[in-house]
């Protein structure tokens, strides 16, 4: 069966060892040729094969970030620019799960995706997931603005050839890179109100998502290295070891506690968000600290921990920034902001900031 699945989809040649593919296994090999066919499929199939956890996740940030954003997108745009980041989101998930279809099988957490488990063909996966993308860039670029689809592109491109591809089974930072992809949204949903693409605010936004990657990810990775062992894929703790995880775990939740207040520092949100920020990063801190501190026979769950409440965190950030506006305590607009206030008034000659 083996066979069968092999010439069904032709193996992808690596000089590098730890490029190299290992054999079919698992489900995927069980169902053989009917498997690549996608004949077991059903609805509920092509959903999972959306990812969609992670897809509500990537649109409620996008979200946030438009309601913020300056300027007004008419409601039906609104939802179509919403819709074409789900979709893409959508895509990149089934191209991560057509090209990782061997380690998914391999790995428990993972083993019964639509394509893993042989219920959805690796060569329909891929169809489906290239169409769904050039669908999503087409749509945003015709019906929304050039400035998101573009770097609606940027994101899905980057997730599957740079992440997927390469870094995911080549280097022991591969989600510290390949968060560039998660921590995008905000900046496509900001780029389809106010047609910018470098606004500040936007990618104070990336940065915290990018820096929350690190923690979220390795959390769960420390709970299932043996997974990620079996699979031969290079997370911290399978390379580095559970001390290394664990202490890049907190300098991370550091790094990204500085970060989520760094927006109302310069003066782009209000105190709801302030509060939620401090009051959140305080306990992922206080999480990561006892992940650090824990015994190894707690370290599972004290993990576990981490990750589940690295997801509820992300989510009170953005939903207190949206929030915020849309019962109008944020800030006003400034013509100003700090962040240039102090710029300006530390340039020898310049006028004060509020002659600008």
């Amino acid at each position: 069966m083996d066979v069968a699945f092999a010439a069904a989809v032709p193996p992808v040649q690596r000089t590098a060892e730890n490029h190299r593919r290992p054999p079919l296994t698992g489900q995927v090999a069980a169902f053989g040729a009917e498997g690549a066919r996608g004949s077991l499929a059903g609805p509920s199939d092509y959903l999972a094969l959306l990812k969609p956890r992670v897809m509500s996740l990537v649109v409620f940030t996008a979200l946030a970030a438009m309601i913020v954003a300056p300027g007004a997108l008419h409601p039906v745009l609104a939802i179509t620019a919403l819709i074409c980041i789900a979709v893409g989101a959508g895509a990149a998930g089934a191209l991560n799960q057509w090209y990782d279809a061997d380690i998914d099988a391999i790995m428990t957490r993972t083993r019964t995706r639509p394509v893993a488990s042989g219920k959805i063909g690796r060569q329909e996966a891929l169809e489906f997931g290239a169409t769904l993308a050039a669908f999503s860039v087409f749509a945003m670029a015709f019906l929304v603005g050039y400035v998101p689809a573009i770097l609606l592109a940027a994101t899905i491109a980057f997730y599957v050839f740079v992440y997927t591809m390469w870094l995911k089974r080549s280097t022991v930072q591969n989600i510290v890179i390949g968060g560039a992809a998660g921590a995008l949204p905000p900046v496509i949903g900001w780029a389809a109100v106010s047609g910018a693409a470098f606004d500040p605010l936007p990618w104070l936004l990336f940065l915290i998502i990018f820096l929350w990657t690190p923690p979220h990810f390795w959390a769960l990775a420390l709970a299932g290295s043996e997974d990620y062992a079996r699979a031969k894929v290079p997370m911290l703790p399978v390379v580095k070891g559970s001390r290394t995880t664990r202490n890049q775990i907190v300098v991370y939740t550091i790094l990204l506690a500085a970060s989520a207040v760094t927006p109302y520092a310069l003066g782009f949100t209000g105190l709801i968000y302030a509060a939620t920020a401090a009051i959140g990063s305080a306990a992922f801190l206080a999480l990561s600290v006892a992940l650090w501190l824990a015994p190894v026979d707690r370290e599972r769950v004290a993990a576990l921990r981490v990750f589940a409440f690295s997801i509820f965190y992300l989510f009170a950030l953005f939903t207190a920034l949206a929030a915020e506006k849309l019962i109008g305590l944020a800030p006003a607009e400034p013509t100003v902001t700090k962040a240039e206030q102090v710029v300006k008034q530390r340039l020898p000659g310049a006028p004060p900031a509020s002659n600008w």
